[in-house]
Formats: C-alpha cells, structure tokens, sequence
C-alpha cells in the first residue's frame, strides 16, 4: 500500500538513515512534516445529522454526531437497534439511499490515496467506486445477504481484485487463496471453489473479511461481524482482524451492540443511544468509570458467568427519558454497573481526562416520585414504553417503609395480572420452575416431558457420475436426554456441532434416521402428519434466522395471527387480534408495528417477532435456537427475563440452543455440550461452569471475551 498508511508502516519498520521505503520504492527525507502527517486524523466527522422521509414523516436518524478515527486506532461505535450506528457508517461509504435518505448536515474529512482529502459526503459516484473497496472497505452484518449466492466465494473476492487492482486473472485467483489462508479458512482452495450455502456462517463471515482486506483499505468497518458467530470463532475473528489492523496499519470502525466484546481491541469507545453520541473516551476509562446512564446500563445488562442473578437489569434500570429529550439518572437497587474485582477500585479510580468527552444532559439526583419497576415494566430499548409484564410482583426491598420509593406499583395502581395480560388461560398456575440459580434436586421425580433416545440423523453425500451415496454426514450421531417439565436445558457447541439439526429434528422439520423422541409419552418419530401438526401447538420453536423465519408478504400481525387460527385457539377474531397486540407489547414493540412488514424492522426486532409468535399458541415446551444471539444486550436482558418470568408462572419448558455460554449460564438449569454430533459433557450448569470435565468445554470457557478492569489494562498495554 502506498501513500501515508504504507509510508507510516515502513518508517516504523525500517528506520534507515535517509528514510528509504524498500517495499514500495519510495525514497523520501525522514522529516517532522511527515510525522505531523502521520499524526493527524485518517477521518474526521464532524456535526453528522441524517434523515429519513416516509409517508408515515420524518425519523431523525443520527444527530450531530462527531468523532475522529487515526491510522492503526480501532474505534468501537457501541448503542442498541435503531441508534444510528449502521446508518453513520452507511453514509461514510455512500449507502444511503437519496431519498428517502437525506444528509441533512455535517462533512467526514477523509485522508484518500487517491483522491487527496476529500469530503466522503460530497462525493462523485465515480469518486465513491475508487474510494469503496480501495480505501475503504466494510464487512456488512448479515454474511450470507452480502454474498452472492449464485458466484462462488472465490469468484466474488477476485472480482474486487479485478476491479481496484491491475492484476490478472491468475494473480488475482491466487492472491484470493492467500487472503483465505490469512484469514484461516480450512481448505482455502475447496472454499474458494465453495458457494456460500456450501460454508457455515463463521466461514462466510470470514470471506467477507478477506474480502475486505483484499486491497489494503486504509480504514475497515466492521458491522456486527461477530453477531451470530460462537464463542471460539468470535474469538478467532476478533484476533484475526487485530493482527490484520497491526500488520497493515488499517485504521477499525468496529460496530456492535455488545461493550464486553470489544473491551480487549478497542482503543476507544463512542456511545450512541437514539442517534446521538452519549458518551465517549478510551476503553478502560469507558468500563472502569462510565458517566452515562445508558453506558451504565448497557456494561450491566450483559450475563456474567460469575454473577448468579435472577433477574438481570437493563437499561431502564439506570434511566428515564424525559419529554424534552433528556434524561434522570434512575439507578435502582437491582442495578449494577461494574462487578468489583479482587484488588480492583473501580469507584476510586478515575481515568477520565481531557481526551474522555461526555455529552449528555441529564440530573444526577436519584430522587424521584413513585414509578413503574423498570426492570420489568418498560419495553426493552426504551423503544417502546409500553408494558412488557404487567403485574408481576417485585420484592420490597428490605429495610423500606411506606414513604420510601421501592419502584413497585402496588394496589389501585396494579395491573392485570400476566396470565390476562399475556392471554395464557392455562387455568391454575403451574408451579413454581426451578429458578437457573437455586435449583431443585426434586424436579427430576418427575416424569420428563421430552426424552430423546439414541437418536441420529445422517445426511448422505454423493458422488460420482451416477450419483450414488459414498458416505454420510453423522450431523447427529447417537444423542439421549431427558428434559422435565418447567426445566431450562442449554445446549452449547461451536457451529456446524448439529445443535439447529437437533433441535430441527426434535420437531421433525428435519426427519430423523433413528431414534425416538418421546413428547408427553408419545413418540413423535412415529407420529402420523396430523396428528403431529396438531401436537406442535404444545411444542414451539424460535428459529435462529429471523428474517428467514418470516413470510416477506404477509404484516408481523399476520404472521403472529396465522398459528392461532390455523390451530384455533384465542376466541373470536377481535379477541385474536388483541392477543397479538398484546404480545408485541410484551416484547417491547408497538401496536403501530402490527400493520408493518418484517423488511421494515432491525434485526432484533425481527428476533422479537418470532418470539411473540412462539408464545401466540400457549404452548409447554419452546425451543429457542439462538433467540437472543441478535438482540441488543438490554433487550436481551428483557426477553431473557420474560421467558424466565414465564417459565417460573406457568412451568414453561425450554431447550435453550446458544453459542453464548454467558447467556446459557444464566438461563439454564442444566447444560448439554456438544461437539461433532455428539454430547460430550451434560450436567448441572453451575457444575460445569466451575468444573468443566471435557477438554472441549474448557476452551469453550476460555474463548469467552474478558471484560475485567485487569484484562482491559493488560489488552490496551498489549495494543501499545
């Protein structure tokens, strides 16, 4: 690469008494002006505001945001569905759709080899094709939309090549098979050949990052590229994108909505909550002494594997939105910011100085008059402010009296209770689930209401001119367990282990080889066509994929409508129809969205959907297949909550599939892990957590990203 980001590498690198630049073949005096260069800002945003226009009126989508971004710095944009994170970047690459788009303010300064420094906003579209995967490239959130399906990885990586680089047709082939070995891909050249259905989500991920290294960018955003990904190849890709940003001195915009995955590569961290920046500064000062309340609440919501809670805080724990915009600090008793660790001061110790910038108005003072408890009553993201569980009762806390605040809205001001609000008319409660932190060793007297038996499910694969089968793919290879009712079981394991074909499979979307699988006594292996549509009204499933799972013609109030009408259950059409708008407020959506389409919503929206339609039938037993994996992490907190709350109220019964064992730890009474088709270790979760047996699940506990004040500390002095 040439210009300042190659010039800065080599001057690092060689040092030589007249500044010489081997590689490229530049030959320049080493002079202070070239160290001023070097020092200043690859990028520069400033006062970036965004509209979007529709029938429905005008959504501000990011306000007046500003930021810096250096060469070889990587920069971590961090803020729940809808705070404009994807929207910023989509405008720095000119993405944005002119109209209903609109950039109604602001300039991005941008340091182009090219072009010299321009404004990325005023761009040409010619400018922008030789700025776009030359200078600046992006790894989009979704894989496998942004992959052609009908070109083979190969074809895609060397087209980029083709069009930004004067290589060949053979150069370009095997500069592609160099940057899928770089970007540790097994068996570079078969991938190369491979279509994306062919490779699993984190090796599609990971074409896309070669894809987006192919020309050297001088700056590399990267949109949730880690999302959907487990813990191990989360930890790979992570490691692999740090090495690529030292070798090349590429400057990262690492979007996410999870803080704990970037504590250990990120050298600075900017908040956005409702297209605004809240709060931004250097890493460690972010986690150690966050000044924001939604900071605050998005570094407590995330699961730990050393916190038994049962009821995790979100957002709102920290935070109410007043009607001008603003906000008051609302921290409850129930919130937590940072957990102190051994030796660690985290209250005492202040790392904020100059460089740290926090913007937000917002009262200090903690004394409010009497409100909702918001860990439970306010939809998730604050997105919505309808109710998520009404009515449910909340512990005082001890020591209060009646004149102080304890967040509990008590008689008159009650509401229905969850069975009403939620429409279950399972008569009698069930009683009370075990809960993931105090479990009962009684439960298991029970007769279980799901038992797998020996279970496998084989895929042929064939070959040869006559196609005939040569061998199988064992997805799942001898499987038994027992779940019991009103218990949560976690399933873990690496992508492409067999845990969606399992959980597939226990509904017969994927017809098994082998096996029984016994629901309530009845084998389902053997059950006839109808007889089985009918039994899955009591056995649900909440698909990995969102968008996937939804009908693109049909409104999210259809979609949840459909299966209590084909099944015919909840009344009368109006009483259907207000089922259905109660479960989106349940879920944290508005009763406006009823009328809209899947394509019209966020990813974690989409998720929250397919949630809404799973509980629509009252069914026993739910299997999540990555539920939450897409959602924000206080949303996450509040879904992870409700169905908690549900399981404890009505003995609901969950299979929970998950590659975040953070999440599985809090949610799961019992853990099975597997590998390669197969269960390699089950057991009570906390059991495992603190003794894992099976060298597999130790370094699943080991590819867990490290949030500690000490781990931040040792990853910045690393960086440096």
């Amino acid at each position: 690469m040439t210009g300042f980001l190659a010039l800065h590498e080599q001057l690092v690198l060689t040092r030589n008494t007249r500044g010489k630049l081997p590689r490229i073949g530049l030959s320049l005096p080493f002079s202070a002006s070239i160290l001023v260069a070097v020092s200043q800002p690859i990028l520069s945003v400033r006062n970036l505001t965004i509209d979007f226009h529709s029938h429905r009126g005008n959504t501000r989508a990011v306000q007046d945001i500003s930021f810096e971004l250096h060469r070889g710095q990587t920069l971590a944009i961090v803020g729940e569905s809808g705070s404009g994170k994807s929207v910023t970047s989509l405008a720095l690459m000119g993405l944005i759709p002119l109209p209903p788009g609109q950039i109604v303010s602001g300039e991005a300064r941008f340091q182009s080899e090219a072009l010299g420094e321009v404004d990325l906003l005023q761009l040409t579209d010619r400018q922008l094709q030789q700025v776009r995967g030359n200078d600046i490239s992006m790894i989009f959130q979704e894989p496998m939309t942004s992959l052609n399906p009908v070109y083979t990885c190969g074809s895609q990586v060397v087209e980029a090549l083709r069009l930004h680089t004067p290589l060949t047709a053979k150069q370009a082939e095997a500069r592609t098979v160099e940057l899928f070995t770089m970007a540790q891909l097994p068996r570079p050249e078969k991938i190369f050949a491979s279509y994306p259905h062919e490779i699993s989500g984190g090796q599609k991920q990971r074409v896309m990052i070669a894809m987006a290294m192919a020309c050297n960018p001088a700056i590399l955003i990267a949109d949730e590229p880690t999302t959907a990904l487990d813990v191990t190849v989360q930890a790979q890709v992570l490691r692999l994108m740090d090495d690529l940003r030292r070798q090349h001195n590429t400057a990262l915009i690492f979007i996410t909505h999870d803080l704990g995955v970037v504590a250990e590569i990120a050298d600075r961290i900017l908040v956005m909550y409702r297209g605004r920046v809240v709060e931004q500064g250097p890493v460690l000062d972010i986690f150690t002494n966050p000044q924001h309340p939604y900071t605050k609440g998005l570094l407590a919501c995330r699961p730990k594997l050393s916190v038994g809670r049962k009821k995790l805080p979100v957002v709102a724990d920290f935070m109410q939105e007043t009607a001008d915009g603003g906000f008051i600090a609302t921290e409850t008793a129930a919130a937590q910011v940072v957990e102190p660790v051994a030796g660690e001061s985290t209250s005492a110790t202040s790392h904020s100085g100059p460089e740290t910038t926090k913007t937000f108005p917002v009262e200090h003072s903690v004394s409010r008059p009497v409100e909702p408890y918001f860990g439970l009553q306010t939809a998730p993201g604050l997105e919505s402010g309808q109710p998520l569980l009404s009515g449910v009762a909340v512990p005082e806390p001890q020591g209060s009296s009646p004149g102080q605040v304890s967040g509990v809205m008590t008689g008159a001001e009650a509401t229905p209770e969850p069975s009403v609000a939620l429409g279950f008319d399972l008569g009698t409660p069930a009683p009370a689930a075990p809960t993931t932190n105090n479990p009962q060793p009684t439960i298991h007297n029970a007769q279980p209401i799901l038992r797998v038996e020996n279970l496998n499910v084989h895929f042929p694969i064939r070959k040869g001119f006559f196609n005939r089968t040569k061998e199988f793919v064992r997805a799942v290879d001898g499987v038994s367990f027992d779940i019991y009712p009103g218990e949560t079981v976690g399933l873990v394991g690496e992508s492409g282990c067999g845990k969606t074909t399992l959980g597939r499979t226990l509904l017969r979307l994927v017809e098994p080889t082998s096996g029984s699988i016994l629901f309530d006594g009845i084998d389902l292996a053997t059950l006839p066509a109808e007889e089985l549509r009918r039994k899955r009204r009591e056995f649900q499933m909440v698909f990995q994929d969102p968008y996937a799972a939804l009908n693109p013609m049909m409104t999210v109030g259809e979609a949840i409508l459909e299966p209590m009408r084909v099944h015919g259950v909840g009344g009368s059409r109006q009483q259907q129809k207000d089922r259905v708008l109660e479960l989106l407020r349940t879920v944290g959506l508005r009763e406006e969205h009823y009328l809209r389409y899947p394509h019209e919503f966020s990813g974690g929206q989409r998720q929250r959907i397919c949630i809404a339609r799973a509980l629509a039938l009252q069914p026993k037993c739910i299997i999540c297949d990555e539920s939450v994996s897409a959602l924000d992490v206080s949303v996450q907190a509040q879904v992870l909550n409700l169905l908690n709350d549900l399981k404890r109220e009505f003995g609901i019964t969950y299979l929970f599939i998950t590659h975040d064992l953070s999440v599985a730890r809090f949610m799961s009474d019992r853990l099975l892990v597997m590998r390669q088709g197969k269960i390699v270790e089950s057991g009570p979760a906390a059991d495992i957590y603190a003794n894992p047996q099976h060298e597999y699940t130790r370094q699943l506990l080991a590819a867990i990203p490290k949030d500690t004040p000490a781990d931040i500390r040792a990853a910045v002095a690393s960086r440096a």
